[in-house]
């Protein structure tokens, strides 16, 4: 079995975009493609950037087995992670990286234990993560209001992770999550 690398953050703090600077420069990494039940934003695509699905097949697809972890984020908005999706990735020969929410992210973390590095991404604040939720211009008002008193929650969990990076400056915080993502590949697991 490979290594996964699990980046989680309060919705706006930059992991997409730092997930996507680590696929261009660790080639053992491959990206898990999580499955929800959220409308597709203009700039995504299906299978690509995740499998979007309604709320009724994501509850078919708990029922069946065939998601590793999921949960209900929002009231009928859900997200997981497929197990077909892990399997695919392990069979290629590769390393996982996860771009999931906190609490995928502690399961996910529970799941491969020893064989998984968990990164909490924070933002600088609760103040410039308002500002990149609107700059986004994707979501009301009343949504960033509810991803803002998320993330407030979630930056208290940052301490069940194994590494906490704060997204201040891009450039800073890539060359920093990439020292250690490469670090941890690099060690080797041994069985007791």
């Amino acid at each position: 079995m490979g290594k996964c690398i699990i980046i989680s953050a309060p919705s706006g703090a930059g992991k997409t975009t730092l997930v996507h600077f680590l696929l261009k420069e660790v080639s053992s990494l491959e990206f898990s493609v999580s499955a929800c039940s959220r409308l597709k934003r203009s700039h995504e695509t299906d299978g690509k950037d995740y499998f979007f699905m309604s709320s009724d097949e994501f509850r078919h697809k708990i029922i069946s087995g065939e998601l590793l972890e999921s949960q209900e984020v929002y009231p009928g908005m859900f997200y997981g992670t497929l197990k077909s999706e892990v399997k695919r990735i392990f069979d290629a020969g590769k390393n996982i990286i996860f771009d999931v929410d906190v609490v995928g992210g502690l399961n996910l973390k529970r799941i491969f234990a020893g064989n998984a590095l968990s990164v909490f991404v924070q933002p600088p604040s609760l103040e410039v993560l308002k500002e990149r939720l609107e700059t986004r211009k994707s979501e009301t008002s009343e949504n960033i209001q509810r991803r803002i008193a998320k993330a407030e929650k979630e930056m208290k969990t940052a301490i069940k992770f194994d590494q906490i990076i704060i997204n201040d400056d891009l450039e800073r915080t890539c060359a920093e999550l990439k020292q250690m993502v490469e670090g941890f590949l690099k060690k080797t697991n041994k069985l007791i």
